[in-house]
């Protein structure tokens, strides 16, 4: 809902109108208000009217979620309908290294104790890594003679691993409060225990509704109170287990274990220093110090900060009607993003619209707000919570990003009169379209990239832009499988614009099992010129190509789609067995379809900075326009993409 004006807040209105009223009265038809001491009188009153006025305005306001404005007021809002925001959530990377037994010491396993296991840096800035369990490895006797305790592809999650207590006293409104603002909630960890045992205790759950909690369930609840801090919720006996000292209760001391963390700031990290604390399984404590070589498995990624205000009452009410059921497309949406924090955008499509049809199938598409892949352990993980959600008889799958990249190849004109620099101008230039980038337009499932906005993004950076000429292509990236045979279908969702003679269709290189060379793909279109073939071939110098493979696919002009025959690529020339292909739209304005992820790439796009004669003044208009730095509209280049 719009922000209600419960009342008149403007103080000239407030005032004006307290001097219509009194003028209303026979007694002061005549008075000169703002020339005697009543002015004073009517101030005041008009001030504390002004205050009532906008107090009454912040309490309507900040009484419908939609309105809300204060994070506290939102959060509790969203609390009544049962959703609990995201707190932040640490960068976690994987990383693996070996302990050998010293010389002397019979131990048959050793622990890596939970807390601080590596130290990391990046943007010279320092960060800890932690771990928020113990991890118990056996030693095992290699051909050499030595022992040694492999810790294999352990996660590690950026931050402080820290433990809270609390006694339980029976009352019940104590509060169990988690003093601290950088939480990553994930990694809690709540046990009980009676205060004289040992040990951690029993181990709590988290659960997010009471739906099959009876008076045994040890479980918890969680939710955010002031200052961004959590509060844990127990049971009262009759949903949720009791705390207590009794018989039936397993104790009154809480301890909660969790890691504090920078969020989105850990991301990045690559090179990693142990830096943790091993004992043995006979209590000696291995002093090995930073001598222990870390091979880094995965980089840190998918740190993320607190949901934000606008999150909250964008996913609250969908996840409220999802009613922990996933049904339709905006159930998916909402409860992957609440199962997978790191989600940026999510495509839910039934098996029934795809090509061929998958009846009974969900296929999802998850873009990350960190990368462009979702890893297969966060996939397994992502499927095996959606399972409490699903209908019996649905099966869902993840299936990899498909990103339709728009690139442009830019020729920016301008008055050379009116700026010191054509690079200064081409930075704002960049910054300009990087902003647009981030729009709402783009960088979404279904996305439109809208061709006159652009050329007005350019034109309307600075006065000094005359105009520009922007030429679009679209690409989108094949994941090679690499010495094995395979198929690929590309769908770019747009129709191609289709260049009798062909190269309509680019690549970046490669290499097949049959040709040492590097080679690219491009096309020859049939007589219809609508459909055409896809040959490999090979340059024998910037004009002129050999056919390696005469028929290695098809391409269909119209649907926009590439469809390669059975192939061995060996190895791509870009980095993480890619294979760019390009080709040219159509129309201007390029849609991604409902599974493709639209991106406007500005790294990949081509700003040129031009000076316009006539503007400057260096030629008169309609006297000389055919020179060399006036471009066209059509985009083909080289035979090839570089």
């Amino acid at each position: 809902m719009p922000f209600t004006k419960y009342a008149n807040l403007d103080f000239d209105q407030i005032k004006t109108s307290i001097k219509d009223y009194l003028r209303a009265n026979s007694d002061f038809t005549d008075f000169d208000f703002d020339g005697s001491n009543f002015s004073v009188l009517i101030d005041t009153l008009a001030y504390n009217t002004y205050i009532t006025a906008f107090n009454s305005n912040m309490v309507v306001n900040e009484s419908f979620l939609e309105s809300a404005t204060l994070r506290e007021n939102v959060v509790s809002l969203a609390r009544n309908i049962g959703y609990v925001p995201r707190s932040r959530t640490a960068a976690k990377a994987e990383v693996s290294f070996d302990i050998t037994r010293p010389a002397g010491n019979s131990a048959v396993a050793v622990t890596l104790q939970r807390g601080l296991v590596c130290t990391g840096n990046v943007n010279n800035t320092g960060y800890v890594f932690s771990i928020p369990e113990n991890i118990t490895k056996t030693f095992i006797e290699q051909t050499n003679g030595d022992f040694v305790a492999s810790f294999n592809s352990i996660e590690i999650y950026e931050g402080t691993f820290l433990t809270n207590n609390f006694t339980y006293d029976g009352s019940l409104d104590q509060k169990f409060l988690l003093k601290n603002s950088f939480i990553d909630t994930s990694t809690l960890k709540v046990y009980v225990k009676k205060e004289d045992e040992d040990g951690l205790g029993i181990q709590y759950s988290v659960v997010d509704n009471i739906v099959n909690v009876g008076s045994t369930s040890r479980i918890y609840l969680l939710q955010e109170v002031q200052d961004e801090q959590y509060q844990l919720l127990f049971g009262d006996g009759l949903i949720g287990k009791k705390l207590g000292t009794g018989t039936d209760n397993d104790g009154n001391y809480i301890t909660a274990n969790y890691i504090v963390t920078n969020g989105k700031d850990g991301n990045g990290i690559s090179n990693f220093a142990f830096s943790g604390r091993l004992e043995d399984s006979n209590g000696t404590i291995l002093n090995v110090g930073r001598d222990v070589d870390v091979t880094t498995v995965q980089n840190a990624q998918n740190g993320s900060e607190i949901e934000s205000i606008d999150s909250i009452k964008y996913f609250a009410p969908k996840i409220y009607s999802a009613q922990s059921r996933a049904v339709t497309a905006r159930d998916y949406e909402a409860i992957i993003k609440n199962i997978y924090t790191d989600t940026e955008s999510v495509s839910v499509v039934g098996g029934e619209e795809l090509d061929p049809p998958e009846y009974g199938t969900v296929s999802i598409s998850i873009k990350p707000k960190n990368g462009t892949f979702v890893s297969d352990f966060n996939k397994s993980r992502i499927l095996s919570q959606l399972k409490q959600y699903s209908i019996s008889g649905i099966n869902q799958k993840i299936v990899d990003l498909k990103v339709l990249y728009v690139e442009m190849d830019s020729a920016v004109y301008y008055d050379s009169a009116k700026i010191s620099t054509a690079e200064s101008l081409k930075t704002r230039v960049i910054n300009s379209l990087t902003s647009y980038s981030n729009s709402v337009d783009l960088n979404s499932f279904g996305g439109r990239f809208k061709y006159s906005k652009v050329q007005q993004v350019i034109d309307n950076t600075d006065d000094a832009i005359t105009s520009n000429i922007s030429r679009i292509r679209i690409r989108r990236d094949l994941r090679a499988l690499i010495n094995q045979f395979g198929q690929y279908e590309l769908c770019f969702g747009n129709r191609f614009y289709v260049k009798r003679d062909g190269y309509n269709i680019k690549s970046t290189g490669f290499k097949i099992s049959t040709e040492s060379d590097t080679v690219y793909l491009t096309d020859i279109p049939d007589e219809n010129m609508e459909t055409g073939t896809i040959s490999i071939v090979k340059p024998i110098n910037n004009e002129t190509t050999r056919v390696v493979v005469k028929s290695a696919g098809t391409v269909d002009y119209v649907k926009g789609e590439v469809l390669l025959n059975t192939i061995n690529i060996t190895s791509t020339v870009k980095p993480n067995n890619i294979i760019e292909i390009q080709a040219f739209p159509e129309s201007n304005d390029v849609v991604g379809l409902k599974d493709l992820y639209l991106n406007l790439s500005i790294s990949e796009s081509s700003i040129n900075m031009v000076k316009d004669v006539i503007a400057s003044g260096d030629e008169v208009s309609g006297v000389v326009f055919s020179r060399d730095y006036y471009t066209s509209s059509y985009l083909n280049g080289n035979l090839i993409r570089q």
